[in-house]
């Protein structure tokens, strides 16, 4: 189905011939129009427009607004569709209008209390939404029907408890009572890095914290007690994942959940740090590979078995009942494994493959990823700006690009291939995917965790056949195996494969340079790459070239990253210096917060600052009252004591204060207490002709997810404390 255009199509009419046409129209026009049929491809990076639109805004929209440009777009459409011109053009525009709305009306849906400030320790009871295992203790979901010392009104729609010693035979729908310490989502640790506190706020996390004890189990409420769907589904998840970790303790029991049920939480940091930087994190997460191992060892196990009935196979379309039931297994897979948005958009394109086997119909893989992106962004649109999504349709659309590339050739090699060229062709098909999937993740793999796995092709060429003809058919016998209580006869097996592919990712990461750090990209860099990335998979023609334009200009945007020479936490008791080696020196060891700093600027963590003298060559000098900090013709006073202000105020360019300081140094910029409770972590460049501050708040923007805290609040509370005062 393509776009009719009949502007576009009357001037391609009325123009001269193609000898008399001017090279302008030949180049861009013409090529448009020879290449109308993938013009709907292109639905799912205008919708991605319009989401990327509402999350850019610095300020939320009026909540009407969404609705209005939906109509107004619509509108143009009908009117173009009667006069019969700018018809595509109007379908961009009502798709760039359809993503805005549908992220706006995902936020209105998804609003919901938000604790304001730290609580407890208090009493917390409501059901079991989910429990997540966890190395140590267990991670527990719960919906509150009522938190000690909180009004009704006030209540979160989910809180987040973390049980240090869990009680794993807990079934989500059941009601429980704990005692926990509750604690608002976490702001980013610095502008620019990940925005939990949204993340929390479309899946209707109010709160997080930890347990002071166990669980007790409670009876429900009146009119309580029933689960609905989700809760049931959440409860078979959670007794499959019991089952498979009694059946196999350890590390492999948490990959086996984690390939079976998609729960990853229970994995050691050690493995799982080992498959990330081996390049072997994807077989962790169902996705492709294992939706696409599942369906086709069902439909090609169940054709073959009604094959062996000649009554059946020659008289009945046993082939579009082996893709009915294998269908119906994936679709129950999907739900097993979370649906999360990989194994969503897995589900969609297998699921639009077997329904053209149902059909009679010929599917086509471009437009499956285009449907599936458009499902998904249009049901989860925050789904968008989260690396899962874009990494997996990254993939996808790279890797059919190449296939449909070079499909005459490899068609030629498998042509009369013997059983060694065949072997070989796998194994050559494995590095080719495994390169291409490389390359296409690599901009969000360095702009969500600043980090490239160096010897992938390697790794996966030698795990993925032990995945797909090994660990997944154990996987699936587990499965059918698990309502006779029999399930530890596969997964036995299972974990030998498992350990066999845990020890290449460990070996393959002691490799030297297995891991190249790269600071942040850009976000102006990485849009860039991925509108570069679609011109070029999408296109067909010589003209799809000009998208490595685009690419190359996206990635040497990471020659323009600048890291901040000063760093300051939401608190204010962590502060961390730029050294002239670029590494950054943190007032404390050990703290969150300064490895995600070091992290986004791809540099190591120096030594903590001096209780006197100087250190980093003479770039910091401190002694017990207070640090001074030297760089680019600047001077910053790090206050470590109250009575420093009044000596340091009026000398230095900045003072960066964990107590209240603004009464003290009037004339001076100040960064202290106050400043970060209203507006988060600070990050600061210094330069001869002008110091750059920028909050975390003003980063995000006054948006649903983002809290705002009054001054009277803080002012007026008992722990707000006097200017000089040790804050809260």
């Amino acid at each position: 189905m393509a776009w009719p255009d009949p502007q576009l199509q009357a001037a391609l009419a009325e123009q001269p011939a193609a000898g008399e046409r001017p090279k302008l129209f030949d180049r861009l026009v013409a090529p448009l129009l020879a290449e109308r049929e993938r013009w709907p491809l292109w639905l799912p990076v205008f919708l991605g427009i319009g989401i990327g639109a509402y999350f850019w805004l610095a300020v939320e929209p009026p909540p009407a607004l969404g609705a209005t440009l939906l109509a107004a777009a619509a509108a143009l459409v009908a009117i173009a569709w009667r006069q019969g011109r700018d018809f595509g053009v109007a379908l961009i525009v009502f798709a760039v209008a359809l993503g805005f709305a549908a992220a706006q009306f995902q936020a209105l849906l998804a609003a919901a209390p938000v604790l304001e400030r730290r609580l407890g320790p208090v009493m917390v009871e409501g059901r079991l939404v989910a429990v997540d295992p966890l190395p140590e203790g267990a991670r527990l979901v719960i919906a509150p029907a009522s938190i000690e010392r909180l009004a009704a009104a006030d209540l979160p729609a989910r809180v987040r408890i973390r049980l240090r010693h869990g009680d794993l035979a807990a079934l989500p729908g059941a009601w429980l009572r704990v005692r926990a310490v509750l604690m608002p989502p976490p702001p980013p640790a610095m502008p620019g890095a990940y925005d939990f506190e949204r993340r929390a706020f479309f899946d209707r996390l109010g709160a997080v914290g930890y347990a002071m004890g166990g669980a007790v189990f409670i009876a429900p409420p009146a009119g309580e007690g029933a689960s609905a769907w989700r809760t049931a589904l959440q409860a078979l998840r959670t007794a499959v994942s019991q089952r498979i970790h009694a059946a196999l303790p350890g590390r492999d029991g948490a990959i086996a959940a984690a390939l079976i049920v998609g729960d990853t939480h229970a994995i050691p940091p050690a493995d799982a740090g080992a498959f990330r930087d081996a390049g072997l994190a994807h077989i962790l997460v169902i996705a492709g590979l294992h939706m696409g191992m599942v369906a086709g060892l069902v439909f090609f196990a169940l054709r073959a078995l009604l094959a062996l009935i000649p009554s059946l196979a020659l008289n009945y379309p046993t082939k579009k009942w082996a893709a009915g039931a294998a269908l119906l297994v994936t679709f129950g897979y999907m739900l097993l494994s979370g649906a999360t948005v990989s194994s969503r958009r897995a589900f969609i394109m297998i699921a639009l493959a077997l329904v053209a086997v149902l059909v009679d119909r010929l599917s086509l893989s471009a437009r499956a990823v285009a449907a599936a992106a458009v499902a998904i962004m249009i049901m989860t649109p925050e789904a968008a700006t989260g690396p899962s999504f874009q990494m997996s349709f990254a993939a996808v659309v790279a890797l059919i690009a190449c296939y449909e590339a070079i499909r005459p050739l490899l068609a030629g090699w498998h042509l009369h291939a013997g059983p060694v060229r065949r072997c070989a062709l796998y194994l050559f098909g494995i590095a080719l995917t495994t390169l291409v999937t490389t390359v296409a993740t690599m901009p969000f793999t360095i702009y969500h965790f600043n980090r490239f796995p160096l010897y992938s092709v390697a790794a996966n060429a030698l795990a993925v056949p032990i995945t797909g003809f090994w660990v997944m058919p154990w996987a699936i016998a587990s499965c059918l195996l698990m309502p006779l209580h029999l399930e530890s006869l596969a997964l036995a097996p299972m974990s030998w494969g498992i350990g066999t592919i845990a020890a290449i990712a460990h070996r393959v990461t002691a490799w030297p340079g297995a891991v190249l750090h790269v600071a942040s990209m850009p976000v102006g860099g990485l849009i860039l790459i991925a509108l570069g990335g679609a011109w070029l998979c999408i296109w067909l023609g010589r003209w799809r070239w000009l998208g490595l334009a685009a690419i190359g200009a996206g990635y040497l945007s990471l020659a323009l990253v600048r890291p901040p020479d000063l760093l300051v936490s939401g608190d204010a008791r962590l502060v961390a210096v730029r050294a002239p080696d670029g590494n950054y020196l943190p007032s404390t060891a050990q703290n969150g917060a300064a490895e995600n700093w070091t992290r986004r600027a791809a540099v190591t963590e120096g030594e903590p600052w001096p209780a006197s003298g100087s250190a980093a060559a003479g770039a910091l000098s401190c002694d017990a009252s207070a640090c001074l900090y030297r760089a680019r013709g600047r001077l910053v006073t790090l206050v470590r004591q109250g009575d420093a202000l009044s000596e340091d105020c009026g000398q230095v360019d900045l003072v960066v204060s964990p107590f209240a300081a603004h009464r003290v140094c009037r004339k001076t910029l100040v960064i202290d207490r106050i400043d970060t409770w209203r507006k988060g972590g600070y990050a600061v460049w210094l330069d001869p002709g002008g110091i750059s501050i920028e909050a975390v708040r003003d980063w995000q923007g006054a948006r649903p997810w983002v809290p705002r805290p009054g001054e009277t609040d803080f002012v007026n509370s008992d722990a707000a404390g006097r200017p000089g005062d040790p804050a809260p």
